[in-house]
Formats: C-alpha cells, sequence, structure tokens
C-alpha cells in the first residue's frame, strides 16, 4: 500500500462526492442555461452546490462564482479586480505567492500595472506594519495568501485587509491550502475576494470558486454570460456537484482530524529532524495542521523525493519544472536560502486519511535514504 504525504497537491475523491457525481453523470444531462425541466434540474443541482461551497467559508450563495480550479480563481480576482481599478494601478503582494498569483501579478505587470513585493524573513513570515507601510503608499489592490503551499505558513489575513481597507485598497486572498485545514470565514477575514478549490478537500479535479464580496468593484477579463457574466462557459456541472458534496463534508467532518493531523506531522518531524544535517522550513508555530517543508545537508530534494517514491512514499520538492529544468523553489529563495540549500528541500504534507502506520513507516525510512544518497556523492 502506498503512502500518500504530498496531499497539498491534490487529496483523494472522497466516495459521497464520487457517488454524486455518477448520479448526476446518469440523471442530468440538460443544459443548466435551458428553462425546459431538464436544464431546471440541471441548475437546481448547480445552485445546491453552490450554498455549500458558500457555507464552508461563510459566504452568501449569490457571491460564488465557479472556476475551472484554484488557478483560475487566483487569476480570475486578481486580474478583474485589478483591472476595475483602472490601468498603470498599484498592486501589493507578497513574494511566496503560489506561481497562479505570481503569474496573474507578471500579467498585469506587462500590462502597466506596479507590482511592489512585500519583504519576508527567514521565516517566511510577513509583519503586518510592513503591509501597512506598503499600503499606505497607495495601492488598489493586496494580495496574500492565508496559507503558505510549501511551507504551510498561516498569515494574519485579517489585519492585511484592515490595512487594505484603511488604504482603500481591495485585498485578494488565495485560500486554496487554507479551506479545509483551518477555519476560513470571509466575514471574519475583512477580504474582498477569496478564491479555494474542490481537489484540495477530496473534491475533484477541475473544479473551484471565487468568492466576490458584493458590491466589490470588478472587470471580467472575458464576455460570457455564465456565472452572472463573469465567467463564461457552461458549468462544468459534474464537477460543481462533486465540490458541492465535498464542501459539506468538509464543513461538517474536516475539523475532526486536524488535531490527528498535527499529531503525526509533528511525530515524523522530530523523527526527521533527529537526522544529522535535518533542518526545517517555515513558521513552526503558525501553519496548517497538515504540512511540513524539511531539508538534509547535502541531499538534493529532487533525489530524494525519487527515492521515496521507489519506496512507495509519494512526496514532492515544491520545485517547479521549467523548460526540462528543475529550479530550487521561489519560496524558499525569497526566504534568503541560497540556491543549493533550497534545491534540497522536500515537502511532506498529510492528509485525513494519513496513519500513525504510514508515518512510523517514513520515519523509519528517511535516515536510511538520506544515508545512502549521501554515501552515493
Amino acid at each position: 500500500m502506498r503512502i500518500d504525504l504530498d496531499q497539498n497537491a491534490t487529496t483523494r475523491l472522497d466516495p459521497r462526492a464520487a457517488a454524486a457525481m455518477r448520479a448526476a453523470l446518469d440523471e442530468l444531462h440538460g443544459n443548466p442555461s435551458s428553462l425546459h425541466e431538464e436544464g431546471r434540474r440541471a441548475r437546481d443541482a448547480i445552485e445546491t452546490a453552490r450554498r455549500e461551497v458558500a457555507a464552508l467559508i461563510g459566504a452568501a450563495p449569490s457571491e460564488i462564482v465557479f472556476t475551472s480550479g484554484g488557478t483560475e480563481a487566483n487569476v480570475l480576482g486578481i486580474v478583474g479586480a485589478a483591472r476595475a481599478a483602472g490601468r498603470r494601478a498599484r498592486v501589493v503582494a507578497s513574494p511566496l505567492e503560489h506561481p497562479s498569483v505570481r503569474g496573474a501579478l507578471d500579467a498585469l505587470a506587462a500590462d502597466g500595472f506596479t507590482i511592489e513585493k512585500i519583504g519576508v524573513d527567514e521565516a517566511g513570515r510577513i509583519a503586518p506594519r510592513d503591509v501597512e507601510a506598503a499600503l499606505a503608499g497607495g495601492a488598489a489592490l493586496a494580495c496574500f495568501a492565508r496559507a503558505q503551499n510549501e511551507l504551510g505558513t498561516l498569515y494574519d489575513v485579517d489585519q492585511f485587509a484592515g490595512s487594505a481597507r484603511r488604504a482603500g485598497a481591495l485585498l485578494h486572498c488565495d485560500a486554496v491550502q487554507a479551506v479545509g485545514k483551518v477555519p476560513v470565514d470571509v466575514k471574519a477575514l475583512g477580504v474582498d475576494l477569496l478564491a479555494l478549490s474542490a481537489h484540495k478537500i477530496h473534491g475533484p479535479k477541475g473544479i473551484g470558486a471565487l468568492w466576490i464580496r458584493s458590491g466589490t468593484p470588478f472587470a471580467p477579463p472575458l464576455g460570457g454570460h455564465q456565472e452572472r457574466g463573469l465567467r463564461p462557459g457552461t458549468e462544468n456541472l459534474l464537477g460543481i456537484v462533486g465540490f458541492g458534496v465535498a464542501a459539506r463534508l468538509a464543513r461538517e467532518e474536516a475539523s475532526r482530524s486536524w488535531a490527528a493531523q498535527a499529531a503525526l506531522r509533528d511525530r515524523l518531524e522530530r523523527a526527521a529532524l533527529e537526522i544529522p544535517g535535518a533542518r526545517r522550513h517555515g513558521d513552526a508555530d503558525r501553519r496548517v495542521p497538515n504540512t511540513t517543508s524539511i531539508a538534509f545537508r547535502g541531499v538534493l530534494g529532487d533525489v530524494l523525493v525519487a527515492a521515496l517514491d521507489l519506496e512507495g512514499v509519494a512526496a514532492s520538492t515544491g520545485s517547479a519544472c521549467t523548460s526540462g529544468t528543475v529550479e530550487p523553489s521561489a519560496v524558499l529563495l525569497a526566504l534568503g536560502l541560497p540556491r543549493d540549500r533550497a534545491a534540497e528541500a522536500i515537502r511532506l504534507s498529510l492528509g485525513r486519511d494519513t496513519t500513525e502506520a504510514d508515518i512510523d513507516r517514513v520515519a523509519a525510512l528517511l535516515p536510511r535514504l538520506v544515508e545512502r544518497i549521501r554515501a552515493s556523492l
């Protein structure tokens, strides 16, 4: 039996979500934009799911826009909010954002927007006073994740949102890695836009959502009449149905596993950090319960991930492949790590199905694999 410690990448589809999708495949063949009975039944299924997704984050259903996933939700939210402010506006963001956010910011920069990145410390923390100072200089939009996808670090988005309001700016929050792992309530956070994704909470791939606070200025980048004219394309009915079930289950059940995941993660970390030359990245005190970023001196992360894979364990490096070349994590480089140290990182992310036996097996494997890789150099 393989062990999945790459659950920040994706989670297993919950059987209850899969069953709802199979039923929809058999029973709901109408176009949800059609007025006849078949269309109305499809539309009813979409709106039921919309209510469940909204309830998961404390939102109104009318504020939920379904997208193809977290990436599109981030791009749609950032570009739509920034363009509503007008070209050449200033945008403030963290340098630790997900590649989808960084890509959206790069697109805005090419379109004449000014992008300012906030500094972070060696643990990836962002000081609220630095956000306050950056926004006080005048900005239309701020972009901050609730949880960093590689480190698991949690951020004071509610404080950042307060600074944004005082400065007259909107705040877009990437909550893809936070929803289902910590409480996420849009009213408590005080943000204006928030992205989430189904396959991070045991829903299907290919479906996500953007929450847009009612009344928020927004200029949709593309045309189309679906999703209140904010996102074009016939709705992914099966994905939306599965997302709705996963959202309900996350709201009703996810919190039961948070403490257990944190305990297992800490158990794994303790064992890993006993290995000579081991280190941990990020804020050890304020993070989601399932994630750790660790490294072993002299051991390339991609080599260790490959070795774990051969032993039946899925893990990741947090690195991105560009033109066939594995580059060190941009997040770890932003923390000030030199390239060779950043290239040593691996990310281990647990899920609600991770067991003590899984953790004990990986804890026993790591010393042997690290020793073997070092001996081969």
